[in-house]
């Protein structure tokens, strides 16, 4: 922590003709314009348009390769990704540690000039540090223990806590909300209305995204900029939509119209050619006079097509501007025949769980046929010990966990992939019996078409990260017939989220779901709710949305 308040700084970042691209020539931004002043902004846009990367710009942890990047404040930053030491204490991740040290020293009678240098004007530390864990909803985690001894969901919110007791100019969020429950979103999302300084937040959580002040649709490399929150923005683009629709059926009509007028001219033409024909065969006028008229026909006839030809171009250039403002979001299928399973099948059967830290599964658990799982709970209830316990990662303190049909699990970390290879390579490493042409057919299910499914893994966004992993799980051999995902839409921007739920509708086999996001699971068709609270129970849609 700052020993002493920042001065007084118009904050902001301004980014002028920046250009970008990955040391293997892939070109992310080329000329992008963007200024982000005092407010709330929230950057949105396609997985895989560069959002992530622009944050990472803007907090300095990657270098523009061409351009002007001015940052005028301090600017603090919440990656997409939070790894923190287990062994680190809480006061070490919010950066107080040194000062509670110098106070302790002083209190014990040191009085070595070192200590008051490092507390500063930061006497109330620990004091103010308690409130914005109090805040946050951690009010309950001691400044001496350990980031072993909290959840994931509980680290990213300390790592926010950090930023928050900083207080830096800039605040740059990328997808905050990821791992968190319903009741640390809301304390998030209470966190970001209360900011009074520049915030950009990517993130795909409507409930956020209502707390903005305007919106920035990273798309094609620029920025557009829409005033209000989410609902305002969509009801914007909507109406944009519509125009553009309307303007396609315009150009549309418009080109019949060239391509006809197109038609007739050479049908007419054609008439001119034979009548001037006939009358040079029967020479009812003079040579001369015959050979000048050919001769006036063949120019007028060439502008006369010219002059159509041009206009078919120009309708057809029209045509494709206007199909060019319309969105066009293509959906992943995965409505593979392998994956189906029959009704009356036994899946998975559960008996007196007893798991790491804690958690219990008492008495049984079975799933049959195509039955779709969804575990909620608050963060650390154990939900990702059981997925891992199931799939066979974790050895239970007591009972068994059977599985009996072909299981793949998509971790939270995203983690399964080789980061050296390819989509393409990836992907055959868990279908060794099927060929290059067979894998890239597939992979176009995926959205990973041509020279996508050669894209090195390690410069995927999160939601093309994503996708590369649910294709070389589902693409596996033998094919999944239980599929278990540990928050899923975790990284996936709202379109991708939409193309999840088109997949997951495809799927014919078993799922299991852990998520915080009710109406996505609700969407998917979940035929029964399961509530990891100390132990796993039934519960339902509308007592999870109630949990406080």
């Amino acid at each position: 922590m700052s020993p002493s308040p920042h001065a007084p700084v118009v904050a902001g970042i301004s980014c002028v003709g920046l250009e970008f691209e990955w040391p293997d020539g892939g070109r992310v931004f080329s000329g992008l314009q963007a200024a982000f002043g005092p407010g709330r902004t929230g950057l949105i846009g396609l997985n895989g348009s560069g959002k992530s990367t622009l944050l990472k710009l803007l907090a300095g942890e990657l270098t523009a390769t061409g351009g002007v990047l001015r940052v005028a404040g301090e600017v603090g930053y919440l990656p997409q990704n939070v790894a923190l030491d287990t062994a680190l204490r809480v006061d070490e991740v919010l950066g107080i540690a040194g000062i509670r040290a110098a106070l302790r020293a002083i209190g014990a009678g040191e009085v070595g000039e070192e200590h008051f240098t490092a507390i500063g004007e930061n006497w109330d530390v620990e004091e103010r540090a308690s409130a914005v864990l109090a805040g946050l909803g951690l009010g309950h985690i001691g400044l001496d223990r350990t980031i072993g001894e909290v959840s994931g969901g509980e680290s990213v919110l300390l790592r926010l806590a950090a930023l928050l007791l900083d207080r830096p100019d800039v605040l740059l969020l990328d997808e905050p909300t990821n791992n968190l429950d319903l009741p640390a979103r809301r304390r998030l999302c209470a966190a970001v209305a209360g900011w009074t300084g520049v915030l950009v937040v990517v993130s795909h959580d409507r409930e956020l995204l209502a707390e903005v002040d305007q919106i920035a649709d990273l798309r094609d490399g620029e920025i557009h900029w829409y005033g209000g929150d989410l609902a305002a923005y969509e009801e914007a683009v909507a109406v944009e939509q519509e125009a553009a629709q309307r303007m396609v059926r315009v150009a549309e009509t418009d080109l019949r119209k060239q391509k006809r007028e197109l038609a007739d001219a050479h049908v007419k033409l054609a008439r001119r050619k034979r009548y001037g024909q006939k009358m040079w065969d029967t020479k009812r006028e003079p040579k001369v006079v015959m050979g000048q008229r050919k001769r006036d026909a063949q120019v007028s006839a060439g502008k006369h097509r010219i002059m159509h030809e041009t206009k078919l171009a120009e309708a057809r250039e029209r045509l494709v501007e206007a199909a060019e403002a319309v969105r066009d979001d293509d959906e992943i299928r995965v409505d593979l025949p392998r994956t189906a399973v029959p009704p009356g099948r036994a899946v998975l059967a559960l008996r007196d769980l007893r798991l790491r830290y804690g958690a219990r599964v008492p008495g049984g658990l079975d799933l049959h046929g195509a039955e779709r799982i969804a575990l909620v709970g608050r963060n650390g209830a154990g939900k990702t010990t059981l997925l891992r316990t199931i799939a066979g990662e974790l050895e239970p303190l007591e009972g068994d966990a059977v599985v009996h049909v072909p299981l793949r699990f998509l971790p939270q970390r995203l983690d399964v992939l080789d980061e050296g290879l390819t989509v393409a390579e990836n992907v055959a490493r868990f279908a060794p019996g099927s060929t290059n042409n067979q894998i890239r057919a597939r992979l176009a299910r995926f959205l990973f078409t041509g020279d996508r499914a050669d894209k090195q893994v390690s410069t995927l966004s999160g939601g093309e990260r994503f996708r590369a992993t649910l294709a070389a799980l589902v693409l596996a051999e033998p094919a999944p017939q239980l599929l278990m995902l540990d928050e899923p839409t975790n990284n996936l921007d709202m379109a991708s989220a939409r193309q999840l739920v088109t997949a997951l509708e495809s799927y014919g086999g078993a799922l299991i779901v852990a998520s915080h996001d009710v109406p996505f699971l609700e969407s998917i068709g979940v035929t029964r709710w399961l509530l990891l609270d100390g132990e796993l129970r039934g519960t339902t849609p509308e007592e999870v949305r109630g949990m406080e």
